[in-house]
């Protein structure tokens, strides 16, 4: 049911969004030099590795890590890509790794393929068997103010708490927020 409701909804909104994302796509290609979409190596399912698609909000020589671990890391952002961030708009792309299974719309998000404390700990718990997903219950409940510790848990509790009814919660509370 819940690859189903992801087709589903992933497909409804690739089309009701699809004039928002041309948009998106002009203005990035217009305000910075590179593609509109950056390709990032992620962690999925039984850590397997795939490229998951994001709108680029970053100068093109911005190193490959994950963004707390840039120093001052706003000198990378391009001209529109503070503003992609902000607002969650960078993240339409993955919509296409939900249509694909490489992601669900509710998991623990995909960790970056250097992020190796995360995916230690995370496979130590079992969540390596879990499809990452757009939103989660540590994305909701604290984000990247979370530490690595603080968001396994979450996604533990996730993981016990896993049901249709917890994932619509989750995607409400996600849109309350974004």
């Amino acid at each position: 049911m819940k690859r189903l409701f992801d087709l589903i909804l992933a497909t409804i909104l690739i089309i009701v969004l699809s004039v928002l994302m041309l948009f998106i796509i002009l203005a990035i290609r217009l305000t910075s030099k590179g593609p509109a979409l950056y390709w990032s190596d992620r962690i999925g399912f039984d850590n397997s590795t795939f490229k998951m698609p994001k709108f680029r909000s970053m100068r093109i020589d911005t190193p490959q890590v994950a963004t707390h671990l840039v120093s001052n890391p706003e000198k990378f952002l391009s001209p529109i890509g503070g503003f992609l961030r902000q607002t969650s708009l960078d993240e339409l792309p993955q919509l296409l790794s939900i249509l694909k299974g490489d992601m669900s719309f509710v998991g623990p998000r995909p960790a970056l393929y250097n992020q190796e404390d995360l995916i230690t700990l995370r496979s130590d718990h079992g969540l390596h068997k879990l499809i990452p997903g757009l939103t989660g219950w540590a994305q909701v409940n604290g984000r990247d103010d979370l530490s690595i510790p603080e968001k396994v848990l979450l996604e533990l509790e996730y993981m016990h708490k896993k049901s249709f009814w917890f994932d619509l919660k989750i995607l409400w509370l996600t849109f309350l927020k974004v």
